[in-house]
């Protein structure tokens, strides 16, 4: 092994290392920032020592802004994640699993629930939302892998294949909103613009434990993800069986990303942003793309979570309102640039 090797993955060691700090940096503030007039350390004390605060501080931070703020980190995790295995699957700078139709069918699986009423859907309970929005993400992956199979999953069929979902399914929320009633209408679009508030213990014990298995299966195929990178033909050359890769790869982001955003509505660009902001940082290699993209993708929720709540004290703003005003900017860039300075820095860290 080299030295200039050696000095390299040091450096991205280190930058793996920063990242951690600032992931749990973002957590902690989202965890502190509230509108109950706890200071820190009244909240300190309520997560070492719960018997020793009143009922009332107990509830703040257990039932509330602990699960909140793991929620909105695993979020971010999960989201980018995918991003990243998506942009890097399909050599499409721009994919992730907004732009890919998947937050757009957990959209509408979710207004289906609030149409459709609770009595309608009393046997799934607190999960009826959850459950619809995960069935129909999935259902929208259904129909990009079956598109992608006849297209022998090219990285173009199964972009084409997201666009035509994207639009499929918001002509279907197009006419849920329009048969909604008004009490209903309100719930869809303020699912649609993404919230942390549904977070509760189970729903972050759920995501965690998908978010694991899947990582741990994406880190498995990092080497092959890596010379992915090189065009099909090298990596076939190389020994990577690319049909089958796509085709496991396409599973797990899709797992993973209906699991996400059917807890806590469509919250875009996380997918974008943190991937590119990860590549700028260490480059392509897999095995430390993806932790950092996680990274990354976790600071951003977080510090958008907390923004959220110092926007309108007392009030629920929805966090994604707050991811799009940030990721809009970087999406244009990516586009009119075309990724120029992106896949620069990619050929510069590779």
């Amino acid at each position: 092994m080299s030295q200039g090797y050696r000095r390299h993955t040091r450096r991205r060691v280190a930058v793996l290392c920063a990242a951690f700090v600032a992931a749990c940096a973002a957590l902690l503030l989202n965890l502190f920032v509230g509108a109950s007039g706890l200071t820190p350390w009244e909240l300190i004390v309520a997560l070492v020592d719960p018997g020793s605060v009143s009922m009332r501080t107990r509830a703040i931070v257990w039932d509330m802004r602990l699960p909140m703020a793991l929620m909105g980190a695993l979020v971010g995790a999960a989201l980018a994640v995918a991003g990243a295995v998506m942009q890097t699957m399909l050599d499409n700078p721009l994919a992730s699993p907004y732009t890919l139709g998947v937050s757009a069918g957990a959209s509408v699986g979710a207004s289906l629930a609030m149409v459709m009423g609770a009595s309608s859907l009393s046997l799934l309970g607190s999960f009826a939302i959850p459950s619809l929005a995960f069935v129909f993400a999935l259902l929208c992956c259904g129909g990009i892998y079956l598109v992608g199979m006849r297209g022998r999953f090219s990285s173009t069929a199964l972009v084409l294949a997201g666009i035509g979902m994207v639009f499929f399914f918001q002509a279907v929320q197009s006419t849920l909103q329009y048969i909604a009633t008004e009490e209903a209408l309100s719930g869809i679009v303020f699912w649609a613009f993404g919230s942390l508030a549904k977070a509760s213990p189970l729903n972050v014990s759920i995501l965690a434990a998908v978010l694991a298995v899947c990582f741990v299966l994406f880190m498995r195929d990092g080497w092959r993800l890596t010379a992915l990178c090189l065009g099909d033909e090298r990596a076939e050359g190389m020994g990577v069986r690319v049909g089958a890769l796509r085709r496991r790869l396409f599973v797990l982001t899709s797992l993973l990303t209906a699991t996400a955003v059917s807890f806590v509505g469509s919250i875009g660009f996380i997918g974008i942003v943190g991937p590119h902001v990860a590549r700028m940082l260490i480059g392509q290699d897999q095995r430390f793309l993806l932790p950092l993209s996680a990274l990354c993708g976790s600071t951003l929720l977080s510090v958008a979570s907390a923004a959220s709540k110092i926007i309108l004290p007392g009030a629920v703003f929805p966090i994604g309102i707050i991811t799009a005003l940030v990721g809009v900017p970087f999406f244009f860039a990516l586009l009119l640039g075309s990724g120029r300075g992106v896949r620069g820095a990619v050929r510069q860290e590779s």
